[in-house]
């Protein structure tokens, strides 16, 4: 990425929509009513033969203070001062308001490069809005429609020199850097699955309204890159974050909060939970984060059984740990409430952490690490046959009609999450208990507690081309045995 573009103005001003015109996904929530952006959500943007990062921001207000908008305000504040560029977006069919005009002036002292784009600029009652522009002393504005990619040639034209700029200095900033090849390929090599800058570690943070996500991935990055506050429900989009967390690079996913179905009525908070629900197909851990003072209720509960149900890898975190008094009683009783109510999660990790003091964190790095070297786990077949074999012995399959269900052979054929493939002979008649059974063994045998297990029951006769094809009478077989006579 050679550069950033913030894109910034009013609320309701099509900054979302045009967010994800240069990212070529819907990856913003858009909707009709303003005020749906909050955070500040980043992208990997192409424009032409163009490469940058693009920042979507939340609507600037003319509040100010602790209130929710005047927080929603420092943050876009913020990502203006960062950005090489910013994209400052009026509305064109309403024409230059005096919130735009006081904007306008905050950008001429704070930005870098400003460019003036006048967005829903199709149709001719637009006309009026972009020849307006010209009034805010930003230079020619660039007539755009974010909804039908209207503009976005201009705005090439507008962002390359720019570009270059950046490209040449960057250049001149890059120091000399002398390769010693003298040790090259020595050392052991990297597991595959061990993250990496270019293969960073996805880790979804989910759970309910006012759990502490954002404050936790605040934590972690180290400064107040998402916005919080004691109201729930503040964040909307799932944002996605990369870092280096001790070490580890990683992408980081807040998700917002997740209240029961019944309760969720509005259709920005729908489009909010979807987001959070794509964000944990996308993650390969979960951190389900609970609130101290209330854990396992039944929508703690059903987040966390779904992370199970996607096949993630899944720490639960208990927040708020700073306001708990008696610590040690407390922790005793929250794990026999997880063992009790979330008994396919049976040895995941479950740490304390207050996202407020940031204690606790390094005890979360190292469980997430850990649930995902579990995920990535494999088993040789040699040692998962001398486990079958043990485990028959020690408690055979039933025998339902009088036959012994016969387990003849099992073999790991996936990972993230482990997957066993076991040939057995009427796999459909194999009690889900005894299934149950060898999911356990699996865990205690080859240490991969809490994390999904996946087994799937094959039969020899599943391997068979003519199973299903109905058998030749004796008159067919006959002629068959004729013509080849013949």
């Amino acid at each position: 990425m050679s550069f950033t573009l913030a894109i910034v103005g009013r609320p309701n001003v099509g900054k979302s929509t045009l967010f994800n015109r240069l990212v070529g996904k819907r990856l913003a929530l858009v909707d009709d009513q303003p005020g749906v952006t909050r955070d500040l959500r980043e992208g990997a943007a192409r424009l032409g033969n163009l490469r940058f990062a693009v920042v979507d921001s939340a609507g600037l207000e003319l509040e100010e203070g602790d209130s929710l908008k005047g927080r929603m305000r420092k943050l876009t504040e913020r990502a203006v001062e960062s950005a090489d560029v910013c994209l400052f977006v009026i509305d064109a069919r309403q024409g230059v308001t005096p919130a735009d005009e006081i904007f306008a002036d905050i950008l001429r002292r704070r930005a870098r490069h400003v460019i003036l784009a006048a967005n829903k600029a199709e149709g001719a009652a637009a006309e009026g809005g972009v020849i307006d522009a010209w009034s805010l002393g930003l230079g020619e504005p660039v007539a755009l429609s974010a909804e039908h990619g209207g503009g976005m040639d201009e705005l090439y034209h507008r962002l390359r020199p720019l570009a270059e700029g950046f490209d040449a200095r960057a250049e001149e900033a890059a120091p000399e850097v002398d390769v010693d090849v003298s040790e090259e390929g020595e050392g052991e090599a990297a597991p595959d699955h061990a993250p990496t800058p270019a293969r960073p570690l996805q880790v979804a943070v989910i759970g309910r309204p006012n759990a502490g996500k954002s404050t936790l991935v605040n934590a972690i990055l180290g400064t107040e890159r998402l916005l919080t506050g004691p109201e729930a429900g503040i964040t909307r989009d799932a944002i996605s974050i990369r870092t280096d967390w001790r070490g580890t690079p990683m992408r980081i996913f807040d998700t917002a909060g997740m209240r029961k179905k019944a309760k969720v009525q509005e259709k920005v908070e729908k489009l909010s939970v979807a987001d959070g629900l794509r964000a944990v197909r996308f993650a390969e851990v979960v951190v389900v984060l609970l609130d101290a003072e209330i854990p396992f209720e039944t929508q703690d509960l059903r987040i966390a059984d779904f992370a199970e149900t996607e096949g993630r890898a899944v720490v639960v975190a208990v927040n708020k740990w700073d306001l708990e008094p008696e610590k040690q009683a407390r922790l005793k009783e929250v794990r026999l409430q997880f063992e009790k109510l979330l008994p396919q999660l049976k040895g995941a990790p479950l740490v304390t952490v207050s996202a407020r003091t940031g204690k606790g964190l390094e005890r979360l790095h190292a469980a997430v690490l850990r649930a995902h070297e579990i995920w990535n786990r494999r088993v040789s077949t040699a040692k998962l046959n001398q486990w079958l074999a043990a485990m028959v012995e020690a408690h055979p399959p039933p025998a339902p009609g009088g036959r012994r269900i016969r387990l003849r052979y099992i073999t790991q054929a996936k990972t993230r999450p482990p997957g066993f493939v076991i040939m057995c002979s009427n796999p459909e008649e194999l009690p889900k208990s005894y299934t149950r059974y060898l999911v356990g063994g699996l865990r205690e045998s080859f240490d991969m507690p809490g994390t999904p297990i996946r087994v799937f029951l094959r039969s020899q006769a599943d391997r068979n081309p003519y199973k299903g094809r109905k058998k030749p009478g004796p008159s067919k077989l006959r002629k068959h045995i004729e013509g080849r006579r013949d």
